[in-house]
This record gives structure tokens, C-alpha cells and sequence, in this order.
């Protein structure tokens, strides 16, 4: 597991595996609200193409990177590699 400290507001995740035709992003990224709460956003799909995306509305920022380290590392531990 990767020791990754996130004060950044998104993380870009790609994972290429030539062998079984994998070609996959995953995307997190912390949106601002128009009433002051942030929305945790997730987009993920095959490279290329129009992937999926889910909001999760957390009510702060702190809240949101918080919720943002479990999928990332869980990406990560799977073969995802972070991007620039």
C-alpha cells in the first residue's frame, strides 16, 4: 500500500494490462457546492470512452478527502497506477 497523503482535490488512475485487453481510468475529484457543501466525484470506464460517474455529497472538504482515500488506495492495490 502506497503512503499517500492527499491535499490534493483529485486523483487521475489508470490501469493498462495489454495481455486481457484492460484499459481503464478512474478519476476522483472534489467539486464545490452551490450552498457551501463539496460533492465527491468518481468517474471511471475504459479509456477512450465515456465512463461513469457518481456525486456523493459530503458537507465539507475535509469530509470529502476523507471519503476520497478508500477507493483511491483500493484502486491503487488492484494495479492502478496515479497519473499526472
Amino acid at each position: 500500500m502506497s503512503d499517500v497523503t492527499f491535499q490534493s482535490d483529485a486523483a487521475d488512475l489508470i490501469r493498462i494490462e495489454s495481455t486481457s485487453n484492460k484499459h481503464r481510468f478512474y478519476r476522483c475529484a472534489i467539486w464545490p457546492g452551490l450552498f457551501g457543501d463539496v460533492s465527491l466525484v468518481r468517474e471511471w470506464g475504459r479509456i477512450g470512452e465515456p465512463g461513469r460517474m457518481r456525486l456523493d455529497a459530503q458537507p465539507d472538504t475535509l469530509a470529502a478527502r476523507g471519503k476520497m482515500q478508500d477507493p483511491v488506495r483500493r484502486k491503487e492495490r488492484k494495479g492502478y497506477r496515479r497519473i499526472a
